[in-house]
């Protein structure tokens, strides 16, 4: 049935967890304690979802990606294999008196990925980070501060390099004709027209000057 959950016999996952109906969760996947995934999701091998993570419907998280306590994930969104998403800025596995850190020892950091982003295969994402709606983030970066809207980021530390359509195909803005907050573009791909912050579109044609 379509709306029956399926778990795989390898995986664990604790009672405590909210799975929605649809959702699939595959070898090896670890959902701990609190965590809410929504409807319709796919948990690929070896996935981890920390303790009281939020995870929207039909999210794609593949092989072995990491998302850790203080992660929200939204709607449609896809988080590559070997990805982790990340929540302490000053790791440690001891205190500076040399006893090991429990969870009173630290202040989780909160990582939102947006409505539809996509995030690249083995990226990693820095506590603090949202990554907006539609946006990219290519494989292997490293995301140390947010990303707009349908931005395209690559790179160590990830820097802007382009926008992206919600089809994830790539669309090269003009130069902004008027003074107004938001650009219009035309995805040559599928013909969708959709708005951009008129600041991102100034940074990414200052970058390619």
């Amino acid at each position: 049935m379509a709306n029956s959950i399926f778990i795989h016999p390898t995986a664990e996952v604790s009672p405590e967890a909210r799975i929605g109906p649809g959702t699939r969760i595959w070898h090896h996947a670890q959902v701990r304690e609190g965590a809410v995934i929504g409807a319709e999701c796919i948990l690929a091998k070896g996935v981890y979802v920390d303790r009281d993570v939020r995870i929207g419907d039909r999210v794609k998280v593949q092989n072995y990606a990491s998302l850790y306590h203080g992660t929200t994930v939204e709607d449609g969104a896809f988080i590559g294999p070997y990805a982790c998403l990340t929540n302490d800025r000053f790791p440690r596995a001891v205190t500076p008196e040399g006893k090991l850190k429990g969870d009173a020892d630290w202040e989780v950091g909160e990582v939102r990925i947006g409505q539809g982003a996509s995030v690249g295969a083995g990226a990693v994402v820095l506590l603090g980070v949202e990554v907006g709606p539609w946006a990219m983030v290519g494989a292997g970066s490293v995301v140390t501060r947010s990303v707009p809207a349908h931005a395209l980021v690559v790179g160590n530390p990830a820097h802007l390099v382009g926008l992206v359509c919600r089809c994830g195909r790539r669309v090269e803005p003009g130069f902004p004709t008027s003074d107004a907050p938001w650009v219009a573009l035309e995805c040559p791909a599928c013909g969708e027209t959709f708005q951009v912050d008129a600041l991102v579109v100034a940074e990414l044609l200052e970058g390619k000057r």
